[in-house]
């Protein structure tokens, strides 16, 4: 199927393209539900388990159908080939407190046994040109359906809620600008990238502090709780 055919006009053309996408994305969808609720079921082991947890807060989300069209056409991938060559129709996202929460993180994900890792790209040692960084697991997960086991590539980002502020910004001024930033603006992103980074290295120094900080106000926060009830 050509890129083009899906954005038809006519009536009963758009019907059958819709749900050609829901039929599509289904599998997608569910993936990215059942990994957010077994990602986070890791950080509340930790929470249980009365430890630090690497894990700060997940999110997901499936590739909004425009997004996947725009990058088929720059990446050059014909909509049959999707499955094969898109890697992160389905994506999810882990924040963590510090660098060194992320190179936990990963070796998690390398125990698990409920999908398999198929690549590791380290945004973090090799930033982008632009200042992007985060580390990326693309996985092959199994999703049962009705039909029987689908098995989908889904992408795990993980990143500090540093890294995961500049990426964000980026990505809205790369809407506005089309990717092709004004000079002013690509220099101030770099250089915030790079203040973003020293802030995750400062954040490191004094992880000790934060840490028992962070402990005491649990314990004084569980402590008023029991005398309320």
């Amino acid at each position: 199927m050509h890129i083009q055919a899906s954005l038809s006009f006519t009536s009963d053309v758009v019907v059958l393209q819709v749900k050609h996408w829901d039929l599509f994305l289904a599998p997608y969808k569910q993936a990215v539900e059942e990994l957010k609720v077994k990602l986070k079921g890791m950080r509340s082991q930790f929470e249980m388990d009365s430890s630090h947890s690497p894990i700060e807060f997940v999110t997901g989300r499936v590739k909004p159908i425009a997004s996947i069209l725009d990058k088929a056409n720059q990446k050059g991938i014909p909509l049959d080939k999707l499955e094969s060559e898109m890697q992160d129709i389905a994506g999810v996202r882990m924040m963590c407190q510090f660098v060194d929460d992320i190179k936990r993180v990963v070796e998690l994900l390398r125990q698990r046994n409920d999908f398999e890792i198929v690549e590791e790209r380290d945004y973090i040692s090799h930033k982008k040109a632009s200042g992007y960084r985060s580390y990326h697991v693309v996985i092959c997960y199994p999703v049962q359906t009705i039909k029987g086991e689908k098995k989908i590539l889904a992408e795990i980002q993980i990143r500090t809620l540093a890294m995961n502020f500049w990426a964000t910004v980026e990505h809205s001024l790369n809407y506005k600008y089309k990717g092709q930033f004004p000079e002013d603006i690509q220099m101030r992103l770099q250089r915030a990238a790079e203040a973003a980074f020293r802030l995750d290295e400062e954040m490191s120094l004094i992880r000790g502090e934060i840490q028992d900080a962070q402990a005491f106000f649990t314990r004084k926060r569980e402590k008023q709780q029991k005398q309320d009830n």
